[in-house]
Parts: structure tokens; sequence; C-alpha cells
């Protein structure tokens, strides 16, 4: 196992831009600057969120990240009142006259989206079909009247009108994906959706070997068994992160990049076997013998 040493270490959560890449953003960017709303959809482990976030980073604003849940509602985004708060005066400037005022009023916090409506923040709402629809109703309004409406807020506006600088970027998984609702329909057509899918094997070296600090033959070997795992599913097969593990985890175990090596079997057998089992629906000691078969076909060619 050779490790890329002169340069330092890398951020693992960093987005690595290929000109394929960097393209995308360019493009994306520029839907964002007319006005339009970009929505990323892919399998998980695809990029989508660091793609996201490297987006946001391009409009030079601040940055607001929520993450879409099915307990997420209109408190949360919109607001509430989180408690009271008391003010007592007491006024003894005539020694023998006592007076004490004490008033008490609701405390209001802003939630995370009528924080970034109000400020015109970069939105980015991760997953956001893990959400319930009846939550993301609200950028319905958003997106076409280009106001928020203060449901239940108890507030004397009835909404507020979203900051002329305000951006959102949506991702999600696919519609076949435990725990995703069906988003309607009215939402997604205002959205520019846009696919991310897994990366060619050679592209998702240069993003291991980037990031895990490791040379491209190895990290070339290391994307390639992945791939061919994935190979064997009709979907959801080991992503590009399984790859980020076993790259880190074997320079950190100092375990060989090796297919013939037992360490190096067990390792791809404890990132991978979990995703290929519910893939294959197989019983364990097929899905291992798939696995060690990819281990024992990886070849590590030296450059």
């Amino acid at each position: 196992m050779t490790v890329l040493t002169n340069h330092k270490k890398k951020d693992r959560r960093a987005l690595i831009q290929d000109d394929e890449t960097k393209e995308l953003l360019s493009r994306s960017l520029q839907y964002l600057k007319s006005g339009y709303p970009v929505h990323y959809i892919g399998p998980s482990g695809a990029g989508k969120t660091s793609l996201a976030l490297a987006l946001a980073k391009k409009r030079n604003r601040p940055v607001m990240l929520i993450h879409g849940n099915h307990e997420l509602n209109n408190k949360d985004l919109i607001g509430d009142f989180t408690g009271y708060t008391s003010k007592k005066v007491v006024d003894q400037y005539v020694r023998s006259v006592y007076k004490k005022d004490e008033s008490v009023t609701e405390t209001w916090r802003d939630g995370r989206l009528l924080e970034a409506v109000k400020n015109g923040y970069t939105l980015v709402y991760d997953e956001f079909t893990r959400s319930q629809p009846t939550t993301n109703n609200l950028f319905l309004s958003i997106l076409e009247e280009g106001i928020l409406p203060l449901y239940g807020s108890k507030l004397t506006e009835p909404f507020i009108r979203v900051h002329p600088a305000f951006s959102v970027i949506f991702t999600s998984n696919p519609a076949e994906y435990a725990g995703v609702y069906r988003t309607q329909d009215a939402l997604l057509d205002r959205l520019i959706t846009i696919n991310v899918d897994y990366k060619d094997p050679e592209r998702e070296a240069l993003i291991v070997s980037e990031k895990a600090n490791l040379v491209m033959s190895e990290a070339r070997a290391v994307t390639s068994m992945i791939s061919e795992l994935r190979s064997h599913c009709s979907n959801h097969g080991p992503s590009l992160r399984a790859s980020m593990m076993i790259a880190t985890l074997a320079i950190e175990s100092d375990i060989p990049i090796d297919g013939q090596n037992a360490d190096f079997q067990r390792l791809c057998l404890d990132i991978t076997a979990h995703t290929m089992s519910e893939c294959l629906e197989e019983d364990q000691e097929s899905v291992e013998k798939v696995i060690r078969d990819a281990c024992e076909n990886m070849k590590v060619v030296k450059e």
C-alpha cells in the first residue's frame, strides 16, 4: 500500500471537482441566479449533499442547512414561542412610596426556514422527501408567491416576504428508498431536477486518491472492486462511501490494498456485507462469497 505523503491530510467532506462536476456546478449556479431552485436527486453516496453545499458556497451568502425527517414541522421551520420573559421595575424615588411594575411577554424564536427567508440565506434542504409533504407545502408559497405564511405562529403578520437574495437547493433519494415520501407534483414542477448518479470507477478513484491520500493505482483497484459489487445489484449497491471507508481504514490500520490478503478481505466484508445482503437477498454465505470473489479479482496495476 502506498500513501501520498507530500501534502496535508485532505478534508474527506470536500467535493473533488473534475471537469464534469465543475460544469454541473456552473449550470446550477446560473439556474439559481435566474431565480430557479435546483434539486439534486440520486442514490445514497452519490455526492448530492457535497454538491449542494459546494453550489451554495459559490453564492457567497450565508448557508442554512436543513435535514429532512418525518418529524419536521411548521414550528421547526417557521419558529415558535419558547417561553416567557418577565420585566420588573421598582421605583423608590420617593422613600415613602414603593412602586413595582411587572410585565410578562412570550419569547419568540425564529425557525431555520424563517431565518433564511428573512435574511436572504442560501438554504440547502437535504433529503427533503423524508419530510412529510404537508410540511413541505410551505415551499409552494415561497417559490410561487414569494412569501412565507406564518401558520399557527400567533404573530401579527400573516406572512413575511421572501428576501430577494434567498435561494434554495434541494436534495433527495429516489422514491423507492425506505422512509421517503412522494413529493407533490406542484412542488416538483417548480424545481429544476438534476439526476446525480454514481461516477465511473476512474472518476471515483480520483476522489478516493485525493481524499484518502492514496496512490491512483490502489485507489483504482478499490473503486473497481466496489463497482463490480454494484453490478450485482439492481439498486442501492455499495456507494463511493464504501470505497472511502475501505481506503481510509486500510491506511489507518496498515492493511495492504491486496485482494488476496485476509485482513483486507475482512475489511471489505465488514463494510459491504450489509448492503450486499439487502441487495442480493441471499444467505450470508453466498453474499460473503460474492464479496471475496470481487476482492480476489482485484488487480493493482503499478504505474
